[in-house]
């Protein structure tokens, strides 16, 4: 790879478990949580017995490894490092195999550590490696961590570490880390040692305060390298998500499945498991590459361990499937539709039924009671991760309030997200148990949706509006997309009515969103305006022919006109953009030329901020910058901790892989 990441993924499992290093060297700084705050994982090496840092910053006067390159696949990390004529490769695997649940779900990452001598004389290394109490707690110092030394099972040593307290499912929050579960770091080398130790170190907490200093307890593993070794990294949170007052178990452990012993089975299936990784990674990056080009498949393989891991998979009471996003640094919304929208494109090309875990919290929160009484749309989540008892977004002082809701948008976004799954599966049976709510939704969307009242969307970071007319399209597509279900229902009849209509609304749209120099306006009132129109691309992947295609092809090329250097704005109102309708945007283009041309400032952008966070979606075109933004955020232990800033580590990068949805063909409808 040769974009330089913002920040490098290592472990990949779910919210809470994911470690990454910030910085273009791995002993630049600790590692740290997608949030920001340090969960430090420090790596040694005593070669000839003299100690070298290739994991962690300097403290002590250690000197660090000299770093030769970091590449990144779909799955795996690689860093490879030098000193006294040795060199060490270090691969961080985390095989989420989204077509696999159970690799999915198993919460165990990979460290293999290998060896080479590159100055042909004798050298005897040893490695230890050191995981921080920060690894499971929200903050240090909110509980006593301990850790102990388990009984060797099989050939595998293995220290378990974990808060005294473990308030399951303590809080709900968004800048938060998991305080409940435990951590456990196992080797299977020949003489290896674990243990657990107490030392006192500097820390970064936010990004709003200085370093701190804590005494804290570390599992550590020491080993004597071979020609290689092998870590594991794991956690076993117990109980993952709260549905609707019940406690649920990730899927891998649904049945009580123990985790020491997936432990070992991890270790026995390493081989096997990297194996399949790399025949993924490297079918997805061939084939991304014959779509978009190489740094559009760049961005995917860093996009695709962020995308997944912001997940978590439960099963509900009837054993289905809940796959369940967390809105990450925007509010923390569980189960968000506006921001599982432009995630499917990488769940479609990959299992669609994981779009279908997607949907099914929302269905929840539309059939209840106090839904059903107060709205006749779809609703915008399910909760509050990992708590999901019923829409969280939008309340004021006790009350749901209407001018919160987004309407258009997220009817619109269902229907899509309907269509599209049963187009990838060939199968319309999940849209024929909620066809009453589509139904319900599809009306909304003719009543409301061709021009649009004041009312927010997605988009909508510089002030909500009336009259969106990237808000229409939506509606367009998404009635449109009610009409191919009722057609793949057998009711042809009911297909070419909502067709047509769509084609109709797309005719009149076309009239009264022109800008008469061959762009289309912001709002419908306001001439001489621009947005982003990626909401009509599903009409290109299906091949339905809604919007006259020289609309769309005039629309593309006046895009050139507002580019910066960074990136096409959102639209004219701030200098900022989304990274996943920036791509959805170019994938409207007819030449690869110009999509390549697009996706390049988005590559540039990555390439080079500053802001060392997981992919921001949502950044400056000038500068590059992640996009401040403040949110209260409620935190029950730190109630006067509340502001965040900017989005990162968002499921959201999913939508990246729209133009290879489109290149692979499958949503094509024949």
């Amino acid at each position: 790879m040769q974009l330089r990441a913002p920040s490098y993924p290592l472990i990949t499992i779910d919210p809470f478990f994911s470690v990454w290093s910030p910085a273009d060297r791995l002993t630049d700084v600790d590692t740290a949580h997608w949030t920001g705050y340090t969960n430090a994982i420090l790596g040694t090496a005593e070669i000839d017995g003299k100690p070298y840092r290739f994991m962690g910053k300097d403290r002590d006067g250690v000197p660090a490894m000299e770093q030769v390159s970091v590449d990144v696949d779909a799955f795996t990390t690689t860093y490879v490092y030098e000193a006294c004529g040795v060199r060490l490769t270090l691969l961080f695997t985390s095989p989420i195999l989204p077509d696999d649940l159970y690799y999915l779900t198993r919460p165990v990452s990979y460290l293999e550590i290998k060896k080479e001598i590159v100055d042909g004389h004798k050298h005897t290394v040893k490695v230890k490696l050191a995981c921080a109490e920060q690894l499971c707690v929200d903050r240090v110092g909110d509980d006593t961590v301990t850790a102990e030394v388990l009984p060797e099972s099989g050939k595998v040593k293995t220290v378990k570490m974990g808060s005294v307290g473990q308030k399951m499912l303590a809080y709900e929050a968004d800048d938060a880390r998991i305080s409940w579960g435990h951590f456990y770091l196992s080797t299977n080398a020949p003489e290896a040692v674990v243990g657990v130790e107490k030392k006192s170190i500097s820390f970064f907490t936010f990004r709003e305060r200085p370093d701190v200093e804590a005494e804290m307890t570390f599992a550590t593993a020491e080993v004597s390298l071979g020609s290689s070794a092998l870590f594991t990294f794991a956690y076993d949170d117990g109980y993952s998500i709260q549905y609707f007052h019940q406690n649920l178990k990730s899927y891998w452990n649904r049945d009580g499945a123990d985790i020491v012993d997936e432990i070992g089975k991890a270790f026995a299936d390493y081989k096997r498991v990297l194996a399949r990784c790399r025949a993924f990674a490297d079918r997805m990056f061939i084939d991304a590459v014959r779509a978009g080009g190489e740094k559009y498949a760049e961005l995917l393989e860093l996009a695709f361990r962020q995308t997944i891991a912001a997940h978590k998979l439960v099963l509900d009471e009837n054993g289905e499937v809940l796959w369940i996003s967390k809105e990450c640094y925007s509010n923390g919304c569980a189960a968000t539709v506006d921001v599982s929208y432009p995630s499917i494109p990488l769940f479609l090309l990959y299992n669609p039924e994981l779009v279908k875990g997607m949907m099914r919290p929302v269905y929840r929160v539309a059939r209840s009671d106090f839904w059903k009484s107060r709205f006749d749309f779809a609703p915008h989540d399910a909760g509050r991760y990992p708590i999901l008892n019923g829409q969280m977004y939008g309340y004021k002082n006790g009350d749901l309030l209407y001018e919160k809701q987004m309407p258009v948008e997220e009817c619109g976004n269902m229907l899509i997200m309907e269509a599209t799954v049963a187009i990838a599966t060939g199968d319309v049976s999940f849209a024929g148990e909620h066809m009453d709510l589509l139904d319900q939704w599809v009306k909304y969307l003719i009543k409301n949706g061709r021009d649009p009242e004041n009312q927010l969307c997605t988009d909508d970071f510089a002030g909500h509006f009336a009259h969106n007319c990237n808000l229409t399209l939506k509606a367009i597509m998404g009635i449109a997309c009610y009409g191919i279900l009722q057609g793949m229902n057998g009711k042809k009849r009911e297909e070419r009515k909502y067709l047509a209509m769509a084609r109709d609304m797309a005719a009149d749209w076309a009239k009264r969103a022109a800008n008469g120099d061959g762009s289309y306006r912001l709002a419908f009132d306001r001439p001489g305006t621009f947005s982003m129109k990626y909401n009509i691309v599903w009409d290109k992947l299906f091949g339905t022919g809604i919007m006259n295609p020289t609309v769309i092809e005039s629309e593309v090329a006046s895009y050139r006109r507002h580019e910066n250097v960074y990136g096409l704005p959102l639209d004219n109102r701030e200098g900022y953009t989304k990274s996943d309708w920036l791509v959805w945007t170019a994938t409207l283009a007819k030449n690869r030329a110009d999509f390549e041309a697009m996706v390049e400032k988005l590559w540039n952008a990555f390439n080079s901020t500053e802001t060392r966070v997981p992919m921001t979606d949502w950044y400056w075109t000038v500068t590059a910058g992640e996009k401040e933004y403040s949110s209260r955020t409620y935190s029950p232990a730190h109630p006067e901790e509340g502001f965040i800033k900017g989005f990162q580590n968002r499921t959201v990068q999913g939508g990246l892989f729209i133009k290879l949805l489109e290149y692979k063909g499958i949503m094509k409808l024949h």
